[in-house]
């Protein structure tokens, strides 16, 4: 992480238990990094639907929530640590008036979990307040960060959110009008931004021109249309608005009380929306393509069950991401479907360590074994991913603890060779199991009897889709957007800004 100014007492990282190793202590997933949400709806309670909208998204971050809302010049803000149900009520909204709102859910890493990071980044510019709500990663930083500095920007964060920000008052401060300063601050970017982009003349949704991460347009019915912008269409069903469209890689929309409008702000567009956003980022609801992603992961299932095929009297996944794949392989194998695992839906990201006793007896948070289902069975376990094998391992140690007898391993998708720099939270090359050990070393190392992960093939087949309007970099090193040479090799050798 950069350093931008000292620690307030607002700013500290979350507590950690220092005698409990960093690498132990993450989760065994790539972790999303933020949900967006921004809506214009004067009339509407914004700050309410704001609220749901992000309730919806909570998945795609659970470590900090805000919302920003316009009333007319005034700027209402309230944002804080936790999950959107704890950093909001009733009393809270109610103090956040207006037509526009702005919405923000966050994921980050423990050492950059501040108050101060969270989001929408507010800041001033001639025209008036802007509010911006960020999905993604720049790759640029350390070049952005020097050129503000040197307009003497006062930088108060460690996110690269608020340099976008900051990018954008400057275009502003210039002379330029709020669509010409904003495209002018969008050509200095370079990485994955998803932005939803409030100011008292309208809001914004933007997408970088790889369109790498999500986002989309819905309409209230209402005379005139209302407009919502989410990172994902649950976002939209939450409120009862109706998918109207994606934002298109490299499109501005600007929707004010004259409608919504469209800018292609960037001409050299090309899809690369991320495959991990179709396989376990996004909600199983929500639709992409024209179809639910629940549609989409139980075909990678049938998929695997082709390819990789075992004997085995029953198939489970593990939940919840692993359960539309698990029955996918379960339809195309004939194998029948069981639920082995059951997971505590209420178990959050906690920093309150297990004692060393609990730790070895197996402490379970978060999964528990049926063992009257896998008694005496074999069992084949579909999950999405494998990260560093740390919950893998622990997880065939617990069904072969629960009586089963075999256990075989399936992954729906490839293995995870290269970290992710456009706003994906995954580990550093050195820790990503596949990226070290080959499916053999893996398959002892996890004491599966059988392992296999879906091919790079199946996986893009699956999608019915152009398989070169993915970025799958995370599993074959093939990045879209140049990564600069210091980034690469180690996602922990410059602390990475995630936002």
């Amino acid at each position: 992480m950069i350093p931008t100014h000292p620690a307030t007492a607002d700013d500290q990282p979350l507590p950690t238990n220092n005698s409990m190793n960093y690498q132990e202590s993450r989760p065994d997933k790539p972790e999303e990094a933020c949900g967006v949400f921004g809506i214009y709806a004067p009339g509407e309670d914004v700050a309410k639907l704001t609220y749901f909208g992000l309730y919806a998204l909570q998945h795609r971050g659970q470590e900090s929530a805000g919302i920003a809302t316009f009333d007319g010049e005034q700027v209402h803000l309230h944002k804080d640590m936790g999950l959107v149900s704890q950093v909001f009520n009733e009393a809270i909204l109610s103090n956040l008036p207006g037509n526009i709102g702005v919405g923000h859910t966050r994921y980050s890493t423990t050492g950059s979990s501040r108050k101060v990071n969270a989001q929408p980044a507010v800041v001033d510019t001639r025209l008036g307040k802007l509010a911006l709500a960020h999905n993604g990663n720049l790759v640029n930083v350390k070049q952005l960060r020097e050129e503000l500095l040197q307009k003497n920007c006062n930088l108060v964060t460690t996110t690269d959110s608020e340099m976008i920000a900051f990018a954008i008052a400057e275009e502003i401060n210039a002379g330029n009008n709020w669509l010409e300063g904003s495209i002018k601050a969008f050509d200095r970017l370079v990485g994955a931004f998803s932005l939803v982009i409030g100011t008292p003349a309208g809001v914004m949704g933007v997408r970088d021109p790889n369109g790498i991460r999500p986002l989309v347009i819905g309409t209230l019915e209402s005379d005139p249309v209302r407009y919502v912008l989410a990172s994902e269409t649950c976002g939209l069903d939450i409120i009862g608005a109706e998918y109207l469209r994606d934002v298109q890689p490299g499109e501005l929309v600007w929707i004010t009380e004259e409608g919504l409008a469209s800018y292609q702000w960037h001409q050299q567009q090309q899809r690369k929306l991320c495959i991990f956003e179709m396989i376990y980022f996004a909600r199983p609801d929500s639709v992409m393509h024209s179809e639910s992603l629940y549609s989409y992961r139980m075909r990678l299932g049938r998929q695997l069950a082709q390819e990789s095929p075992a004997d085995a009297d029953i198939v489970i996944g593990v939940p919840d991401s692993g359960v539309p794949a698990a029955i996918g392989f379960s339809q195309a194998s004939g194998i029948s479907y069981a639920e082995g695992l059951i997971k505590n839906r209420y178990v959050g990201r906690t920093f309150i360590q297990p004692t060393q006793t609990m730790r070895e007896s197996g402490i379970r948070m978060k999964l528990n074994p049926l063992k009257d289902v896998l008694y005496g069975k074999r069992v084949i376990i579909v999950d999405d991913s494998i990260v560093r094998g740390t919950t893998s391992r622990k997880l065939v140690k617990t069904l072969r603890e629960a009586g089963a007898l075999e256990v075989h391993m399936r992954i729906s998708s490839p293995p995870v060779t290269h970290p992710c720099f456009y706003g994906i939270d995954t580990d550093s090359q050195d820790q990503l199991i596949a990226a070290t050990k080959s499916v053999e070393e893996i398959t002892k190392q996890l004491e599966v009897d059988s392992l296999a992960y879906l091919s790079w093939q199946g996986m893009l087949t699956a999608t019915r889709e152009d398989p070169q309007s993915f970025c799958s970099a995370c599993f074959t090193g093939d990045y879209p957007i140049p990564i600069p040479e210091p980034l690469k090799g180690s996602k922990l050798m410059l602390e990475k800004i995630t936002v």
